[in-house]
């Protein structure tokens, strides 16, 4: 008896070992070499002293930071106006009209599209030779397509933002959007009984039961804008460069002596955006209460 139920207590945690184990090895694994070659430990190369001096480099360097404000001001911009547009097309999408079904369904196309598709899809739509600068130019608001503003490939980093929009809105949207309808519209009516306009409503009714949600997935969205590669690589200017370009850069080039210092930077960029993601966690708790 007592081995049946040994048995039985192991049997769940046995079950989960194969997979677990897998991501122990991989991630676990891929993650001590990481960060010792970032501390220098690099025997491949002959580096086999562990040093503070990579982290030194980086730190100290000017354009280390100045690729840490661009990833931050994009993770952070994209974050605000993918949840603000999100939450209202989900208020939008709500309510029954002629229609709702297909226009839901249309909201969420963008979501199983690759990044790489969507950035291929903004560069034809807002490139100083895409389908917007042509159309002025066939209205007479331009003389040529080399005169619509720089949208692709600037320094503000536009085109990398429309980008995320264009895939998180959706991602966020339909997770509010199943809140929403899931508590129905009772709450409101209610708050409305007692005199409070449309905007109090939202404000101290919808907003709080919606936060969870649109926390959790905000949350997802500010660490994944923060640590993508491809977008600001396609998208963005040589300098400056986001963390992750950076990092990748080094990683790839034939010179191994510069692995550490892609290492370092990737340890770094991995340590801020777990602090940024508690520091909002913290600021958005603190927003529901007040």
């Amino acid at each position: 008896m007592r081995w049946l139920r040994l048995v039985e207590k192991l049997r769940v945690p046995m079950m989960l070992f194969p997979s677990i184990a897998i991501l122990v090895v991989l991630f676990g694994g891929g993650l001590l070499v990481g960060v010792g070659q970032s501390f220098g430990y690099f025997p491949v190369i002959g580096l086999d002293d562990f040093t503070f001096a990579y982290y030194g480099d980086i730190l100290t360097d000017r354009g280390f930071f100045a690729s840490l404000w661009l990833t931050f001001r994009i993770a952070l911009i994209s974050t605000f106006l993918s949840s603000v547009l999100a939450v209202a097309c989900a208020l939008v999408l709500r309510d029954k009209f002629r229609g709702s079904r297909f226009m839901t369904f249309v909201f969420q196309i963008a979501i199983p599209i690759p990044h790489l598709v969507a950035a291929a899809g903004i560069v034809l739509l807002v490139g100083q030779s895409g389908m917007l600068s042509r159309l002025m130019v066939a209205l007479g608001l331009t003389q040529t397509p080399g005169d619509f503003p720089p949208i692709v490939y600037d320094r503000a980093g536009i085109a990398i933002i429309l980008t995320f929009l264009w895939k998180e809105v959706p991602f966020i949207g339909i997770v509010v959007l199943a809140v929403l309808q899931g508590i129905g519209p009772q709450y409101e009516e209610i708050a409305q009984t007692l005199g409070a306009n449309g905007w109090q409503r939202f404000r101290y009714v919808l907003l709080p039961l919606i936060m969870p949600g649109l926390l959790s997935t905000s949350i997802i969205v500010f660490a994944f804008v923060f640590a993508n590669y491809e977008i600001p690589f396609l998208l963005g200017v040589k300098y400056p460069q986001t963390l992750p370009v950076m990092a990748f850069e080094n990683y790839k080039d034939p010179d191994l002596a510069l692995r550490p210092q892609a290492m370092a930077v990737s340890v770094v960029l991995a340590v801020i955006a777990i602090v940024l993601l508690v520091a909002y966690k913290q600021l958005a708790k603190y927003a529901i209460k007040t």
